[in-house]
């Protein structure tokens, strides 16, 4: 089966040897994603925005794929200060609220930058019809 790396040209990709997504059939894997953009780190301070942004960069791996959000199965959800679950709850809804994939949401001790308040994976199955 054919391996698809998809790549967004981050500076962290080359130095950890990762890819933004990696598709292998119909299964697409996205790699934990936070707001940070070529520009800089989108709603500074707001996890709502972050998450939305985040989403917007996941979005665009999964296109880049041959994928959409319509075929994300599972995300994963790690949060900073999981007392902002209502903000980036409310973000994943307005993104995936028909689409309903599996979730998990945690806190973990820290991200690698301390303004990143969210980082997000996500798998997804693309439709053959």
């Amino acid at each position: 089966m054919a391996r698809q790396n998809v790549s967004t040209g981050g500076p962290w990709e080359a130095k950890i040897g990762y890819s933004r997504a990696v598709r292998v059939g119909s299964s697409v894997q996205v790699s934990g994603t936070t707001a940070m953009t070529p520009s800089g780190l989108v709603g500074k301070g707001d996890p709502y925005e972050q998450t939305i942004q985040t989403f917007k960069t996941i979005e665009n791996a999964l296109k880049e794929a041959g994928a959409s959000l319509a075929d994300v199965v599972r995300t994963r959800i790690y949060m900073a200060n999981i007392d902002q679950w209502q903000e980036v709850g409310r973000a994943h809804g307005d993104i995936f609220g028909n689409i309903r994939p599996a979730t998990t949401m945690v806190e973990v001790n820290r991200l690698i930058d301390p303004d990143m308040l969210v980082e997000i994976e996500a798998d997804a199955i693309v439709s053959q019809g």
